[in-house]
Protein backbone atom coordinates (compact mmCIF):
# COMPACT_ATOMS: atom_id res chain seq x y z
CA UNK A 1 0.00 0.00 0.00
CA UNK A 2 1.40 3.54 -1.19
CA UNK A 3 2.07 5.65 2.36
CA UNK A 4 -0.90 7.99 3.39
CA UNK A 5 0.10 11.76 3.14
CA UNK A 6 -3.12 13.35 3.85
CA UNK A 7 -5.01 12.36 6.85
CA UNK A 8 -8.73 13.86 7.82
CA UNK A 9 -10.16 13.05 10.91
CA UNK A 10 -14.17 13.89 11.12
CA UNK A 11 -16.01 13.80 14.49
CA UNK A 12 -19.30 12.57 15.99
CA UNK A 13 -22.43 14.40 16.66
CA UNK A 14 -21.77 17.15 19.28
CA UNK A 15 -17.99 16.34 19.48
CA UNK A 16 -14.95 18.66 18.48
CA UNK A 17 -11.44 18.97 17.24
CA UNK A 18 -10.92 18.56 21.25
CA UNK A 19 -12.03 14.89 21.31
CA UNK A 20 -9.54 12.51 22.98
CA UNK A 21 -9.49 10.47 19.92
CA UNK A 22 -9.17 13.50 17.07
CA UNK A 23 -5.95 14.50 19.76
CA UNK A 24 -4.49 11.23 19.73
CA UNK A 25 -4.55 11.45 15.89
CA UNK A 26 -3.14 14.47 15.71
CA UNK A 27 -0.22 13.01 18.38
CA UNK A 28 0.67 10.27 15.64
CA UNK A 29 0.83 12.76 12.71
CA UNK A 30 3.33 14.83 14.86
CA UNK A 31 5.23 11.80 16.06
CA UNK A 32 5.65 10.50 12.15
CA UNK A 33 6.98 14.35 11.38
CA UNK A 34 9.45 13.85 14.42
CA UNK A 35 10.91 10.22 12.31
CA UNK A 36 10.66 12.47 8.83
CA UNK A 37 7.40 11.36 7.50
CA UNK A 38 5.35 14.82 6.37
CA UNK A 39 1.52 13.74 7.08
CA UNK A 40 -0.63 17.06 5.86
CA UNK A 41 -3.23 16.68 8.43
CA UNK A 42 -6.97 18.14 8.96
CA UNK A 43 -9.55 18.33 11.53
CA UNK A 44 -12.17 20.65 11.02
CA UNK A 45 -14.33 21.74 13.65
CA UNK A 46 -17.87 20.48 11.87
CA UNK A 47 -21.36 22.73 11.66
CA UNK A 48 -24.54 21.42 12.77
CA UNK A 49 -25.52 21.51 9.14
CA UNK A 50 -24.87 18.28 7.08
CA UNK A 51 -24.80 20.48 3.61
CA UNK A 52 -22.73 22.62 5.47
CA UNK A 53 -20.58 20.13 6.84
CA UNK A 54 -19.97 18.29 3.30
CA UNK A 55 -18.67 21.67 2.02
CA UNK A 56 -16.35 22.15 4.45
CA UNK A 57 -15.36 18.69 3.86
CA UNK A 58 -14.83 18.93 0.14
CA UNK A 59 -13.44 22.12 0.64
CA UNK A 60 -10.76 20.82 2.71
CA UNK A 61 -9.29 17.58 0.51
CA UNK A 62 -10.38 19.45 -2.94
CA UNK A 63 -6.68 19.12 -3.67
CA UNK A 64 -5.46 15.84 -1.78
CA UNK A 65 -4.39 13.27 -4.01
CA UNK A 66 -7.29 10.30 -3.89
CA UNK A 67 -4.53 7.72 -3.87
CA UNK A 68 -2.96 8.71 -0.54
CA UNK A 69 -5.89 10.23 1.22
CA UNK A 70 -6.84 8.55 4.21
CA UNK A 71 -9.84 9.52 6.28
CA UNK A 72 -10.86 8.66 9.62
CA UNK A 73 -14.62 9.25 10.96
CA UNK A 74 -15.68 8.57 14.50
CA UNK A 75 -19.32 7.74 15.30
CA UNK A 76 -21.56 10.86 13.15
CA UNK A 77 -17.95 11.53 11.39
CA UNK A 78 -18.16 8.12 10.59
CA UNK A 79 -20.97 8.86 8.44
CA UNK A 80 -19.29 11.27 6.84
CA UNK A 81 -16.16 9.45 6.18
CA UNK A 82 -18.42 6.77 4.42
CA UNK A 83 -20.05 8.78 1.99
CA UNK A 84 -16.35 11.18 1.19
CA UNK A 85 -14.38 8.23 1.34
CA UNK A 86 -17.32 6.54 -1.42
CA UNK A 87 -16.71 10.14 -3.00
CA UNK A 88 -13.24 10.41 -3.49
CA UNK A 89 -12.37 6.55 -3.35
CA UNK A 90 -9.43 6.74 -0.94
CA UNK A 91 -9.25 4.51 1.65
CA UNK A 92 -11.00 4.86 5.51
CA UNK A 93 -11.54 3.94 8.69
CA UNK A 94 -14.91 4.11 10.42
CA UNK A 95 -14.88 4.25 14.17
CA UNK A 96 -18.94 3.60 16.21
CA UNK A 97 -20.00 5.00 12.77
CA UNK A 98 -23.45 6.21 12.56
CA UNK A 99 -24.82 4.63 10.09
CA UNK A 100 -28.46 6.00 10.13
CA UNK A 101 -28.16 9.59 11.63
CA UNK A 102 -31.41 10.81 10.29
CA UNK A 103 -33.12 8.91 12.24
CA UNK A 104 -31.38 8.65 15.47
CA UNK A 105 -30.19 12.40 15.60
CA UNK A 106 -34.75 13.02 15.18
CA UNK A 107 -34.76 13.81 19.12
CA UNK A 108 -32.33 16.24 19.11
CA UNK A 109 -33.94 18.89 17.24
CA UNK A 110 -34.02 22.01 19.24
CA UNK A 111 -30.30 23.65 21.32
CA UNK A 112 -27.66 21.52 21.83
CA UNK A 113 -24.69 21.98 23.68
CA UNK A 114 -20.86 21.35 22.71
CA UNK A 115 -19.26 18.32 25.02
CA UNK A 116 -15.94 19.90 25.23
CA UNK A 117 -17.56 23.29 25.45
CA UNK A 118 -20.87 23.76 27.09
CA UNK A 119 -20.55 27.37 26.74
CA UNK A 120 -20.68 26.97 22.51
CA UNK A 121 -24.45 26.18 21.94
CA UNK A 122 -26.02 25.62 18.70
CA UNK A 123 -29.98 24.61 17.31
CA UNK A 124 -30.31 21.51 15.56
CA UNK A 125 -32.58 22.17 12.83
CA UNK A 126 -35.27 20.18 11.44
CA UNK A 127 -34.14 20.38 8.50
CA UNK A 128 -30.71 19.00 9.12
CA UNK A 129 -32.59 15.55 9.02
CA UNK A 130 -33.58 16.03 5.18
CA UNK A 131 -30.08 17.33 4.53
CA UNK A 132 -28.63 13.50 6.16
CA UNK A 133 -31.19 11.57 4.06
CA UNK A 134 -29.04 13.66 1.43
CA UNK A 135 -25.75 12.59 2.45
CA UNK A 136 -26.89 8.60 2.74
CA UNK A 137 -24.50 6.79 1.51
CA UNK A 138 -25.82 3.33 2.14
CA UNK A 139 -26.12 0.30 1.09
CA UNK A 140 -22.06 0.54 0.20
CA UNK A 141 -20.41 -2.38 -1.26
CA UNK A 142 -16.62 -1.64 1.08
CA UNK A 143 -13.55 -1.56 -0.82
CA UNK A 144 -10.31 -3.71 0.26
CA UNK A 145 -8.55 0.02 1.74
CA UNK A 146 -11.55 0.47 3.96
CA UNK A 147 -11.11 -0.16 8.24
CA UNK A 148 -13.96 -0.91 10.37
CA UNK A 149 -14.17 -0.57 14.29
CA UNK A 150 -16.91 -1.61 16.41
CA UNK A 151 -17.25 -1.66 19.90
CA UNK A 152 -20.34 -4.43 20.80
CA UNK A 153 -20.49 -2.43 23.84
CA UNK A 154 -21.50 0.94 22.34
CA UNK A 155 -24.08 2.46 24.58
CA UNK A 156 -25.40 5.10 21.58
CA UNK A 157 -25.41 2.67 19.36
CA UNK A 158 -26.45 -0.74 17.64
CA UNK A 159 -23.28 -2.32 17.09
CA UNK A 160 -24.95 -5.24 14.98
CA UNK A 161 -26.09 -2.65 12.75
CA UNK A 162 -22.66 -1.05 12.06
CA UNK A 163 -21.53 -4.38 11.18
CA UNK A 164 -24.07 -4.96 8.81
CA UNK A 165 -23.47 -1.85 6.90
CA UNK A 166 -20.20 -2.38 5.96
CA UNK A 167 -20.51 -6.13 4.15
CA UNK A 168 -17.74 -7.66 3.52
CA UNK A 169 -15.30 -4.89 5.19
CA UNK A 170 -12.29 -5.49 6.99
CA UNK A 171 -12.78 -4.84 10.56
CA UNK A 172 -12.13 -5.26 14.24
CA UNK A 173 -15.04 -6.28 16.53
CA UNK A 174 -14.62 -5.28 20.21
CA UNK A 175 -16.25 -7.59 22.79
CA UNK A 176 -17.03 -4.82 25.33
CA UNK A 177 -15.34 -0.88 25.32
CA UNK A 178 -17.91 2.04 24.65
CA UNK A 179 -18.91 4.04 21.92
CA UNK A 180 -16.34 6.67 23.00
CA UNK A 181 -13.76 3.46 22.32
CA UNK A 182 -12.53 4.68 25.58
CA UNK A 183 -9.17 2.08 24.98
CA UNK A 184 -8.48 3.54 21.11
CA UNK A 185 -4.71 3.34 22.07
CA UNK A 186 -4.63 0.27 22.34
CA UNK A 187 -6.34 -0.10 19.13
CA UNK A 188 -4.37 2.84 17.15
CA UNK A 189 -1.54 0.51 15.30
CA UNK A 190 -4.49 -1.39 13.60
CA UNK A 191 -6.06 1.57 12.95
CA UNK A 192 -2.77 2.95 11.57
CA UNK A 193 -1.95 -0.03 9.86
CA UNK A 194 -5.08 -0.09 7.70
CA UNK A 195 -4.34 3.16 6.54
CA UNK A 196 -1.09 3.21 5.61
CA UNK A 197 0.14 5.76 7.94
Amino acid sequence: MTPATHLLYLHGFRSSPASTKAQRMARHVAERAAQGRQITWACPQLPPSPREAWALMQTVVQHWPAETTAIVGSSLGGFYATALAQDLGCRAAFINPAVAPARDLARYIGEQTSFHDPEDRFFFQPAFIEEFKALAPYPVQPPAHWWLLVAQGDEVLDWQEMVAAYPGCAMKVLPGSDHAVSDFEDHLPALVQALGL
